[in-house]
């Protein structure tokens, strides 16, 4: 028997509210209500739940829940609970930011207006863009 308690819908509806999943599709049938959310990777995968109502319009059965986790949401049981009851996102592997990384409005105003190539921008310090930019604007 698992340690978890049996999930259900508002637990499912709680994982994706944390973790910045954007809701797609919100029907309205006779027979229930689904709510389809997806969360865009930063590998490019896209991954798609729908939150729906189980049988008894309260809890997931356990096969169901297998599929849900294993196949939409992608992360394990332990992940999931961490993320409904602490509010603690799972750790997709995303790419940590770039330290000193120039801003892309900079890096675009240095391509386009100065006329840089990118591999030279590419290789300054954000001090330094920004000192070739005031430059820039100072000629003009």
């Amino acid at each position: 028997m698992s340690d978890w308690p049996a999930p259900a819908r508002r637990d499912h509806d709680r994982f994706c509210e944390v973790e910045g999943w954007q809701r797609v599709r919100n029907v309205r049938r006779k027979t229930g209500h689904h709510v389809t959310y997806e969360l865009t990777l930063h590998d490019g995968r896209v991954l798609r739940t729908k939150v729906s109502h189980p049988p008894n319009r309260e809890t997931y059965g356990r096969a169901l829940w297998g599929h849900i986790l294993r196949d939409q949401l992608c992360v394990t049981e332990a992940e999931f609970w961490a993320s409904v009851r602490d509010s603690v996102a799972p750790d997709r592997g995303a790419e940590p930011p770039q330290v000193g990384a120039l801003p892309l409005d900079l890096v675009h105003l240095l391509v386009t207006r100065v006329g840089l190539p990118e591999a030279e921008v590419a290789a300054m310090s954000k001090d330094e863009a920004v000192a070739r930019l005031n430059e820039y604007w100072s000629e003009s």
